[in-house]
């Protein structure tokens, strides 16, 4: 067995470090074992940093990445010296282990497993620093040290030969001449007292005219209300003809069938009679 499991890719985790913003990098293992390898990652500041995924399998001669996100900070470390460190832990599994599989003591050294620990140190990197434009004669320039450089190949190949007064005076009128515009637009733009109070009309007077529309909404919620009060009584007074008609139907019927049973009696007995009649004239 191979004494090394994993090659790590890159050896240190780098990280653009810029206030309150977060920055992230990638490693990459790789299973350099024909057995399956199981990894785990660690770090000395758990709260700072988040790990994805932390844990996993490894084929063999597979890869496999993880992603380290550094959270936002409000405080820059001095002369961007960083002393957290991450612990990277491998060991050798059987065939067909899953992450579910996967405990801490997988990664506990005795005499029988093959365990391995590295451990990646992190840098802090300063961002790129963006072009710097500096405004001049009203045109965007780039910074002083490009633009130097810029009008030395032009006075080189001859294509800007005008004297640096020249370019001053040239400068120092445009200016005025864009001053006096940018104050005569102000003027015209600045509303007057007399426009202040059209744009901005009394509130009183907008009370005023928003009272009788505010009356006439309440006078005709008023009027659908008084409908709906009569509605609602004419509904009421035919519920109760319809329950008074339905009781008078319910008496007529009983007193129906109460009938029907006494004539039933009376047929019964008239019958008998009939009979007894019938025998004792015969006999």
């Amino acid at each position: 067995m191979t004494s090394e499991l994993l090659e790590i890719q890159p050896s240190e985790l780098k990280f653009t470090f810029e206030l309150k913003k977060q920055s992230s990098c990638s490693i990459q293992l790789g299973n350099k074992s024909a057995h399956y390898v199981a990894f785990k990652v660690k770090t000395t500041s758990p709260k700072k940093y988040c790990v994805r995924p932390n844990i996993g399998i490894i084929k063999p001669n597979a890869t496999c990445d993880f992603t380290v996100t550094m959270q936002a900070q409000r405080v820059a470390p001095t002369d961007l010296h960083c002393k957290d460190k991450f612990l990277i832990q491998s060991a050798v599994v059987p065939n067909g282990t899953t992450e579910e599989d996967i405990t801490s003591a997988m990664f506990l050294k005795d005499g029988e497993k093959c365990v391995e620990e590295k451990k990646l140190r992190v840098v802090l990197i300063s961002p790129p620093p963006s072009p710097v434009l500096v405004p001049r004669n009203g045109e965007a320039k780039q910074d002083p040290y490009t633009e130097t450089s810029v009008q030395k190949d032009k006075v080189m190949s001859g294509a800007e030969n005008i004297p640096p007064s020249l370019k001053n005076v040239e400068g120092f009128e445009l200016a005025k001449v864009k001053d006096e515009f940018r104050a005569a637009n102000d003027a015209e733009l600045r509303p007057t007292s007399d426009d202040s109070e059209e744009l901005h009309p009394k509130s009183k007077e907008n009370l005023e005219e928003l009272k009788p529309a505010k009356d006439a909404v309440f006078l005709n919620l008023s009027k659908d209300f008084k409908d709906m009060t009569s509605k609602l009584s004419v509904v009421e007074s035919k519920l109760k003809e319809a329950e008074l008609t339905i009781m008078k139907l319910t008496e007529e019927k009983s007193k129906n069938t109460q009938e029907r049973e006494v004539l039933k009696h009376e047929l019964l007995i008239c019958d008998k009679d009939a009979i007894i009649l019938y025998d004792f004239t015969n006999s």
